[in-house]
């Protein structure tokens, strides 16, 4: 018999507190918790819950994004994975990555609600950032060179 709403809806509180001790380095590792815990899953199901929750996969695993910063910890997250930022024109950034990170980065450039990002384009190790303005495109720079840092 299929899960019902009331459990995933326990399901996923449950992958919310076990992210909340620290990152899950694969959704195998997620799914035996939780049926160690009692809980019906699988890697699929799992799956669907971390992405309905939000969860990022980090370096670390599967992490739960921080509510605080104003969005600075999303790429913070990510900050392994970045290469060099260009800027490409008045409205556009160019992003390198590690191989095959950049859709990770671009995701945590879209969840991190900066203001200046118009949208994000990821590739295998490149990501395009376009930017509102000229001015938004520097502080734009700027800002994921601090957070990289950080």
């Amino acid at each position: 018999m299929p899960p019902t709403t009331e459990d995933q809806i326990q399901r996923r509180s449950a992958i919310r507190e076990l992210l909340s001790q620290g990152p899950a380095a694969t959704q195998a590792s997620l799914v035996s918790a939780l049926q160690g815990r009692g809980f019906v899953a699988t890697q699929s199901s799992v799956s669907r819950d971390l992405r309905e929750i939000g969860a990022i996969k980090t370096t670390q695993g599967y992490e739960l994004p921080a509510s605080s910063g104003g969005g600075d910890e999303h790429v913070s997250s990510v900050r392994d994975l970045l290469r060099t930022t260009t800027p490409a024109g008045p409205h556009l950034l160019v992003l390198h990555t590690a191989v095959g990170a950049a859709q990770r980065v671009g995701l945590a450039l879209d969840r991190c609600a900066w203001p200046g990002i118009a949208g994000t384009i990821a590739g295998d190790d490149t990501v395009f950032i376009a930017t509102d303005s000229a001015a938004a495109q520097k502080n734009l720079m700027k800002r994921i060179e601090r957070a990289a840092r950080s």
